[in-house]
């Protein structure tokens, strides 16, 4: 059929299109009106294209906005944060980057920030029943001023003076030889309390040493002329000697018929004499009498704070005390 063929409706024209059957299909229906359908959430219906792909209008949206939504609790971390964070405060803490300075991160940085019950207890376990505990290490016994090779020669020495017997241990076990290589390096070694300026003149026996020598000085001497002596006289080092030939060089010295022209042999051996009885008897402190043995041979009973409340009774062995033993809480 021809357009021109078609009839015409003029605006104003009353006649109305008969009313046809129309098909539903998307976006038709009451429940895609703006003012009849459900808000598209938890309350939409289920299966209903509109609902999953249309966006929302202007109003929609600001009309969402305005609802109230359910307070929400803080989001947990991630198990990574939770692993992580403790491993750093531990790095910063221990490694003093959390106080600006290494020096100060081995002693304070690993007390700050440290979390009890992360690392376990290290604090020692005692000892089971019947188990001793190990005794810490004596790091008094290293010298101070003798070589090895003279520490060997005094303490063969100082042992054929003060030998080991049936009544308990000699010079050398008690660490003799270590009391005087201490004393050496001190005060004493260097006459620190002594006159020594010119001039020097030969005193008289009870004057004792007038010489300009100090005491380490003629330590190390006398030790060198000890082996000299034995090396001339037996044809080994002082330390490799027997007993009996030791014996021999050192009542040599005492007798003065080695005939030295550095040292007086005589006052060397009596010095070295002296300095053994003083290494058995002193304190523990001082390097000597280990275990307080030199004290028990003798029954003496050390360093005692007080004798009141034996001083009335018959008398018994005290067990010795040391220094060390009135140090409270060490």
């Amino acid at each position: 059929m021809d357009e021109r063929d078609t009839p015409q409706h003029s605006p104003g024209d009353s006649a109305q299109e008969p009313d046809l059957p129309r098909e539903k299909g998307p976006g038709t229906g009451p429940e895609n009106d703006p003012l009849t359908r459900p808000d598209n959430g938890p309350g939409a219906r289920p299966g209903n294209p509109a609902n999953a792909q249309r966006e929302p209008t202007q109003g929609e949206a600001a009309i969402s906005s305005t609802r109230s939504e359910p307070v929400r609790a803080a989001a947990a971390p991630d198990d990574d944060d939770r692993v992580r964070e403790p491993s750093r405060r531990r790095f910063l803490a221990r490694s003093g980057i959390a106080l600006g300075g290494l020096v100060v991160g081995g002693a304070l940085g690993a007390l700050i920030g440290r979390e009890t019950g992360d690392e376990g207890d290290n604090t020692a376990p005692p000892a089971a029943d019947g188990e001793q505990q190990q005794i810490p290490a004596n790091f008094n016994r290293a010298l101070m001023h003798f070589s090895q090779d003279q520490f060997r020669i005094v303490d063969a020495a100082m042992e054929r003076i003060y030998p080991a017997d049936d009544s308990g241990p000699g010079a050398s076990l008690l660490g003799a030889a270590f009391f005087i290589d201490h004393q050496l390096a001190g005060e004493y070694g260097f006459n620190g309390r002594d006159y020594m300026s010119p001039p020097f003149y030969a005193g008289e026996k009870q004057q004792g040493y007038q010489g300009r020598l100090k005491r380490r000085e003629i330590y190390d001497i006398g030790i060198q002329e000890l082996e000299n002596y034995s090396l001339a006289a037996f044809d080994a080092g002082f330390a490799e000697l027997t007993g009996e030939q030791q014996d021999e060089v050192l009542q040599a010295f005492e007798s003065d018929s080695v005939g030295l022209t550095t040292i007086s042999a005589s006052a060397f051996f009596t010095m070295l004499r002296a300095n053994t009885l003083e290494g058995i008897y002193s304190d523990p402190l001082y390097g000597g009498n280990a275990n307080m043995d030199g004290w028990r041979m003798r029954d003496y009973p050390g360093n005692q704070m007080s004798y009141t409340t034996v001083i009335d009774q018959p008398f018994e062995v005290i067990e010795p005390s040391s220094l060390q033993q009135h140090m409270t809480g060490h």
